[in-house]
């Protein structure tokens, strides 16, 4: 059965990665509320199913994008069950089509390995290489819930407190689109 801890509301007593540090320390910061849930390991969106539930929320799905020549890098944020379209997301952008970034780009970008992408690993682009693109849909949504920058820990926040308050606090500045 898939462990789901009773709904916290600090921190973890450790951390098990950097960018999971500096998660909570932004959030302590910037005064965020938030709930979270200690799980086994969640790495598919059918794993968040039951933390959804858990949370009352819906669990965003996060991608990490980049074009051909692997020089412009997009944190892509829409609804778990819209399948990612390329072409579509790059019309909506008006950019050539993208594709997956590398796993290891990932981790040396935002400091999350493939199933933890979160809009916390924004904490860790201090050059700013990396556009957030957020999918309309989840930016009418009233909570937003992602990981910590774990596959072990999952939260849920007021969505307008990511878009409006967490993103500028990193210095970066999201564009919705309609996709």
């Amino acid at each position: 059965m898939f462990y789901i801890s009773e709904i916290m509301t600090d921190g973890p007593q450790e951390y098990k990665n950097r960018l999971q540090q500096e998660t909570y320390k932004a959030l302590v910061q910037l005064k965020l509320p938030f709930e979270r849930v200690d799980t086994d390991e969640a790495v598919t969106m059918e794993d968040c199913v039951l933390i959804d539930q858990k949370l009352n929320m819906k669990m965003v799905k996060t991608l990490f994008l980049c074009n051909r020549k692997k020089t412009i890098f997009y944190l892509f944020i829409t609804t778990s069950e819209k399948a990612f379209d390329t072409k579509n997301f790059s019309n909506a952008l008006g950019i050539s089509r993208v594709s997956f970034a590398p796993a290891e780009m990932m981790e040396d970008m935002l400091g999350n390995k493939i199933g933890a992408a979160t809009v916390f690993g924004t904490l860790l682009d201090l050059d700013r290489d990396v556009q957030v693109i957020i999918d309309k849909e989840v930016a009418k949504e009233k909570y937003y819930g992602c990981s910590d920058g774990t596959t072990t820990c999952y939260m849920k926040l007021k969505t307008s407190d990511i878009i409006d308050r967490f993103l500028p606090f990193a210095k970066h500045k999201p564009v919705i689109v309609e996709i």
